[in-house]
């Protein structure tokens, strides 16, 4: 198989394409290949810094390195006791390194049954890949532990900072699907993008303090940072008396600093994707009631180039690697 990796755990070590051994599934596993790979800032920073980077060290395998959690793809091969899925199954799904697997950044992958959910014909493979860490972290944000349902009675309002991000743009569809008013902050460029998103009011950073801007729609029962660099006391000061705040922080160490220090109304999150998580996501897409936009699509080989992109914060969709 081949793979973008880096040799050691060196941070700023350049990733480059390796030949590594074609693995067999054990018992419940399964075996895929890669048809598409989302790209996450975590992918890159875990590459340099932060507490996923360490843990990746302990518990992940040896070097070479490779990074990454989304993919979708074609199932190859599946070990023994695999019941669910069957060479040939179009499936997305996201690697795990706490459960010793490689990352995606590769032509193909190994993980558990419960990693994968299936893939209609009718959802694009490069759109499925997108969803993984995403889609299941703005999910998680907004229905778990934002608790914005639309079987709860009552006004549900949700300000998405962020929103013309990868997980902004999937948070605030997904609130809008489960019936709550949604104020999103983005750049006066992307505000046609997230009006046709959904989004009943839209805020401009450019025109001042978004947190200031946002009082006139207050008060919140959901604030989900997707930036990861606005104040959590400034957040926490729009919301109702059972609100929260959600800091989709990735392994920022500032904003991971932030955590630790949090009110119980603060939360940080960074969704584990899983077959069960996706599938809600897979069906919304399915059905069209949730777009995912693609920014730009690369192949593998320019796995640098596209850190180099996510890096730059001014992505309004996507990145997929193309193996």
């Amino acid at each position: 198989m081949k793979a973008m990796a880096q040799r050691t755990w060196k941070a700023g070590e350049r990733l480059e394409l390796v030949e590594l051994p074609t693995p067999e599934p054990r018992k419940g596993e399964v075996r895929v290949g890669v048809q598409a790979i989302g790209v996450n800032p975590v992918d890159w920073k875990m590459r340099s810094y932060g507490p996923l980077r360490l843990a990746a060290r302990l518990l992940g395998p040896k070097p070479p390195v490779v990074v990454g959690v989304d993919f979708a793809g074609v199932v190859d091969a599946v070990g023994p006791g695999v019941v669910g899925f069957s060479p040939g199954d179009r499936v997305v799904g996201g690697t795990d390194f706490s459960r010793g697997q490689r990352g995606s950044y590769a032509d193909t992958v190994v993980v558990r049954e419960d990693q994968l959910w299936p893939v209609p014909d009718s959802v694009d493979i490069a759109v499925a890949a997108a969803l993984p860490v995403s889609g299941v972290t703005a999910r998680m944000a907004v229905v778990d532990l934002g608790r914005i349902r639309r079987e709860r009675p009552g006004d549900r309002r949700v300000l998405v900072l962020g929103a013309s991000g990868a997980v902004g743009q999937l948070a605030l569809q997904i609130a809008k699907l489960e019936g709550a008013f949604v104020a999103g902050v983005c750049s006066a460029k992307n505000a046609d993008l997230v009006v046709g998103l959904g989004a009943d009011a839209v805020l401009d950073y450019g025109r001042g303090d978004a947190l200031v801007q946002a009082r006139a729609h207050a008060p919140f029962h959901l604030v989900i940072d997707c930036v990861g660099s606005y104040s959590g006391a400034g957040c926490r000061a729009l919301l109702s008396s059972r609100g929260r705040h959600i800091m989709v922080a990735g392994d920022d160490p500032a904003a991971v600093a932030q955590m630790l220090v949090a009110p119980s109304r603060s939360r940080g999150i960074l969704g584990r994707p899983t077959g069960r998580r996706l599938e809600p996501l897979v069906a919304a897409v399915a059905d069209r009631s949730l777009q995912v936009a693609i920014a730009r699509t690369l192949p593998l080989t320019a796995a640098e180039e596209a850190h180099r992109l996510s890096r730059s914060g001014r992505m309004t969709g996507k990145l997929i690697l193309l193996p």
